[in-house]
């Protein structure tokens, strides 16, 4: 017998509202949860996630709840950490407990992201991955041998931003995307509008788009997935199916096109093999993490250098005078200079922790029950360390809203302020895999931009304009586009940047 006037969501909605019930009503908790909102009757906290920059909101729930808080949205329980202590007792120290990935129903089960390494479950296949990518980016010392190329199209990069200082994010964009794909897969890019470069970034803004924490209502209540895509407010269907198309050729194009056999990421795990379909695979989506995820995590940074040194002059002359004092006048700094310019390292430390590139990281998922500092954090749980908050939290970083390289300096005896890159990559066994890359990439950027361009703000009509700090919104973060102006420092400068560069 059909009720009248119930449709099929209706019939969604009391289904997962009963089964919340039935799991409340057996539930029997070993500890209280942490604190955090009070939620409403059989929805809970359903409201309490924003949309839009929702690291802002955990960081008033630190403030208000403690460092660890507590939301539950439909039996879903949520945990934030506001503390870099608690992140690391928690996600470090009991990484076998902490280091699943939840299941999401619009960015990985409807997009398919959860074929992609960020959202592997914890198991062999996350492993091999993982091993796929330490091997060849592992450490420091493994990323000596692609040098030459980050340094010779970061020289490309001083060209193009010479000639059009204006285009100066989509130059930016260009340069990570020619140096990961140089890396992963081999393949030179072209000078413009290069195809697989507008590949990796449409798949990392859906991607981005598709994960944000409360972005999609389907996250919230797993059960509309099963609305079919005609169904009215069921434009989440269509857009995934887009989104999905992107996110396979994203991964499987480069790889069957660009498989060349010069030294990559991608030859280095193809040479002298024979792989099962299951192997290949395997290879394909690892070569797809370090072009798809480097990309962003190295051209948002740089883009926020770009910002911070147009807002802070005095750290760029500081820089500057470094440079030309190790360096000199007539030649590009290079990653044999690194160790002799220690302002320099504590600039690119600066821009990690000044421009958060992953506010809230990827959520941990937990797969047992556990009682941390008193409170129970039942299995399932997702974990969302607020690594925004941490990189800004007064307790850790004085004046954090101002870009300071000189905290990570020893001076008169004080010690240097917490290192943000222990931080901003993540942490436990779900740290990001291709952090030595993207610390390079930045590094030499920085330090050849500030060899020879002075940055500063644009005046206009007279006016001299300041740009806003301010940030897009999802798991990945880049600076909203601002003005600035960018000139050579001198003839010299001038002459070092037209030089011919080539592989």
């Amino acid at each position: 017998m059909l009720i009248p006037n119930v449709t099929w969501l209706d019939l969604l909605c009391l289904a997962g509202i009963g089964a919340y019930l039935v799991k409340q009503v057996l539930n029997k908790n070993p500890a209280s949860y942490p604190p955090g909102p009070r939620g409403w009757p059989l929805v809970g906290n359903i409201q309490a996630i924003p949309q839009t920059k929702p690291w802002l909101t955990f960081a008033e729930w630190g403030k208000k709840y403690g460092d660890i808080s507590h939301v539950e949205i439909l039996g879903q329980h949520i945990i934030v950490l506001n503390s870099v202590e608690n992140a690391v007792n928690m996600l470090d120290k009991k990484g076998t407990v902490y280091s699943d990935r939840p299941v999401l129903p619009m960015g990985g089960e409807l997009v398919g992201w959860k074929s992609a390494l960020g959202l592997f479950p914890y198991g062999d296949r996350f492993h091999q991955s993982r091993k796929n990518i330490h091997q060849v980016i592992g450490n420091r010392a493994a990323l000596n041998v692609y040098h030459p190329i980050e340094e010779i199209e970061t020289r490309r990069f001083l060209k193009r931003v010479f000639s059009n200082p204006e285009q100066l994010q989509a130059h930016v964009r260009h340069t990570a995307g020619a140096i990961i794909l140089r890396i992963s897969h081999g393949y030179e890019v072209k000078e413009n509008n290069d195809p697989f470069i507008d590949l990796a970034d449409r798949a990392m803004d859906q991607f981005s788009r598709s994960t944000a924490p409360g972005a999609f209502m389907v996250d919230i209540m797993p059960f509309l997935a099963n609305v079919p895509e005609w169904f009215p407010g069921a434009g989440f269907k269509r857009l995934a199916r887009e989104w999905s198309k992107t996110r396979e050729d994203m991964a499987a194009i480069p790889y069957k096109l660009l498989a060349l056999p010069t030294m990559s990421f991608t030859s280095n795990l193809l040479e002298g093999r024979t792989l099962s379909a299951e192997q290949d695979d395997m290879v394909m989506w690892s070569a797809a993490a370090l072009y798809s995820g480097g990309a962003d995590s190295t051209a948002s940074p740089i883009y926020s250098f770009f910002l911070a040194m147009t807002l802070f002059p005095d750290v760029q002359k500081k820089a500057q005078a470094e440079i030309d004092a190790v360096v000199g006048p007539d030649g590009l700094p290079s990653f044999a200079d690194r160790d002799s310019l220690p302002y320099i390292e504590a600039l690119v430390k600066e821009v990690f922790r000044w421009s958060v590139v992953g506010p809230t990281a990827m959520f941990h998922r937990v797969t047992e029950d556990d009682i941390h500092d008193g409170y129970y954090i039942p299995k399932g749980s997702l974990v969302i360390p607020n690594i925004w908050f941490m990189l800004n939290d007064p307790r850790t970083y004085a004046n954090p809203s101002q870009f300071n390289p000189e905290r990570f300096l020893d001076k008169n005896g004080k010690d240097p302020e917490l290192e943000p890159r222990t931080i901003c990559f993540g942490f436990g066994r779900r740290i990001c895999p291709g952090l030595h890359l993207a610390d390079a990439s930045v590094w030499i950027s920085t330090v050849m931009s500030l060899a020879v361009f002075d940055i500063s703000k644009v005046v206009e009509k007279g006016v001299e304009i300041t740009p806003e700090v301010d940030h897009t919104s999802g798991t990945i973060c880049h600076p909203k586009p601002f003005k600035c102006s960018i000139k050579p420092r001198s003839a010299k400068a001038t002459a070092l940047i037209q030089q011919d560069v080539n592989y």
